[in-house]
């Protein structure tokens, strides 16, 4: 509580108001709010300190992703934000985790034949890959080329259906989803789909996507000034990032339908992968808003809309399954 300040006089008060007499000012609000004050305007300068920071840390965050021009796909001939615009350093990094994610998962399948057989099909994406190339560049007369050298891994793994690629070109498919499929033109569409992972930099662009979200969610947690603001504004920025990872699904199954038919597979080899994946996980797996991959229904459907738009006149009948 405040200490009033009581007056010592050197000569004779005279007599009037309660303000004169006691130094107050009635009902007791003139000095006492003048003596809070500092105390509001320490707050409100904290507060201010804290918005003009998280502000900087926004715009650099801002700028640093949207002031990036972007790199060429050399595959694509799109303009892609992308963390890494040299494709050597993306194989380069995609090479030093090859080990580390074998390991996790049994390392390489023993069955010699297996690994040959995964290799074989990956060949013949890249063989239709590079006619797709050699028909981009003689259509627009840019230059495109592949700029990734392509490895298959068939890992050990005989309990985890998956499969997934690395930037530059490492793909990996697991023992456990390889032995579920069908056809080579299941393991065709699988490999397809990781393929178009690397072709559109899915992993480049995520890192540059997660420094954007990673710097705005400091920024919005600094201006929250707590660590509730840090964790609500980090949970946005990762449900922001999952859907980035839904889209880059949907992207992929779309290569994977057209690397199946320049390699001369029936497409809706696609369709039937989906089915593959739904059986393999009969609990139904996390909400789709919970999750980077959305669910094998829906991505059904979206697979569906791509062979309608890439053979409006029907599916060739002379595919190989």
């Amino acid at each position: 509580m405040a200490r009033l300040r009581l007056p010592f006089p050197t000569r004779p008060q005279r007599r009037g108001s309660y303000r004169s007499r006691s130094g107050r000012d009635p009902f007791g609000v003139g000095r006492q709010r003048q003596e809070a004050s500092p105390s509001r305007s320490r707050g409100n300068n904290g507060l201010k300190m804290r918005l003009l920071i998280a502000l900087g840390l926004a715009i650099f965050a801002l700028i640093s992703y949207y002031g990036n021009p972007g790199d060429r796909n050399q595959i694509t001939g799109e303009v892609e934000r992308v963390a890494m615009p040299e494709e050597k350093d993306e194989e380069a990094l995609g090479l030093q985790a090859v080990p580390q994610m074998a390991q996790q998962h049994g390392g390489l399948s023993p069955d010699r034949g297996a690994r040959a057989h995964v290799n074989d099909i990956g060949a013949q994406l890249l063989a239709g890959l590079q006619r797709y190339i050699d028909q981009e560049r003689k259509s627009t007369g840019e230059e495109f080329v592949n700029p990734y050298n392509f490895d298959f891994h068939l890992l050990a793994d005989r309990r985890t259906v998956n499969a997934f690629a690395l930037p530059g070109g490492q793909v990996f498919i697991t023992e456990a989803l390889y032995r579920r499929l069908g056809s080579d033109g299941q393991l065709a569409g699988v490999l397809g789909h990781e393929i178009g992972h690397v072709i559109e930099r899915h992993g480049n662009k995520r890192m540059a996507q997660q420094r954007l979200f990673s710097g705005l969610a400091t920024a919005a947690g600094t201006a929250g000034g707590d660590a509730n603001s840090v964790r609500m504004a980090q949970s946005v920025a990762q449900m922001v990032q999952m859907k980035y990872g839904r889209e880059d699904e949907l992207e992929s199954d779309k290569w994977g339908v057209r690397l199946l038919y320049l390699a001369d597979y029936d497409p809706r080899a696609m369709i039937e992968v989906m089915h593959v994946l739904d059986e393999a996980s009969p609990g139904g797996g996390p909400p789709e808003m919970l999750s980077t991959h959305p669910k094998p229904a829906n991505r059904v459907q979206y697979i569906q809309r791509v062979i309608a738009e890439e053979f409006p006149n029907g599916v060739p009948g002379d595919l190989r399954q």
